[in-house]
């Protein structure tokens, strides 16, 4: 495991960034771990001992404090920032510098757990591109129903995985169904598991298919 700093705005920038797998200018492709509320970049960055694939570059930043946005997702994008904003940027930024390291957006993946989730997704449709996959776990695009992103068609072809239970406290289904028919309406590939009795978590099944998705990626 290798440390490196974000280079995005404050509050964000400047925070760590865990690093697993194969260097970059050996990998068949990178993923880019967000982590939820509370959580940390070691947290999620553990998640990639499961998916079998050694041959990919992990980053796992770390939000300031733990938290990349303070208010919950679906209040008005004006009372998350400057936060959200920041983490965005911050995103933004390690993504160009896998395209730097030689790694296109059809070889990266972005993945996060419920707020990480969240800003996974409007990380992917703020900054839209073919990406390897976009990984949403628990999570919807952010903010009031009135500001949700609208269909962004330069996601066209992205492998995008929305896993959520279907009475998860803290994720309305609808936000997930309305985030979902966004990424299909923007041309995305989009793979939709709601599970019954589940709670807020990851399970088999979701890892299972971030394994699938993963065999999509190409040296």
């Amino acid at each position: 495991m290798t440390l490196q700093t974000t280079r995005g705005p404050a509050p964000h920038g400047g925070r760590p960034v865990l690093a697993a797998g194969a260097p970059a200018a050996e990998a068949a492709g990178a993923m880019v771990l967000l982590h939820g509320r509370g959580g940390s970049a070691d947290d999620i960055l553990s998640l990639a001992s499961y998916f079998g694939r050694d041959d990919i570059t992990y980053l796992a930043p770390e939000a300031a404090g733990h938290v990349w946005y303070p208010e919950r997702f679906m209040q008005p994008r004006r009372l998350n920032e400057p936060y959200l904003s920041a983490a965005l940027a911050n995103v933004a930024a390690l993504a160009d510098d896998l395209n730097a390291a030689g790694i296109p957006d059809d070889r990266i993946v972005l993945l996060g757990f419920s707020q990480g989730a969240c800003l996974a997704l409007e990380s992917a449709i703020r900054r839209p591109r073919r990406y390897g996959g976009v990984v949403a776990l628990s999570g919807g695009l952010i903010g009031a129903d009135d500001e949700v992103a609208e269909a962004a068609p330069a996601l066209a072809g992205t492998p995008a995985l929305f896993g959520c239970a279907e009475m998860d406290a803290h994720i309305p289904l609808a936000r997930v169904e309305l985030s979902a028919a966004r990424f299909a309406a923007s041309g995305a590939e989009v793979t939709k598991r709601i599970y019954r009795g589940s709670g807020h978590g990851v399970n088999d099944d979701e890892i299972g298919l971030i394994r699938t998705l993963l065999t999509g990626l190409a040296a």
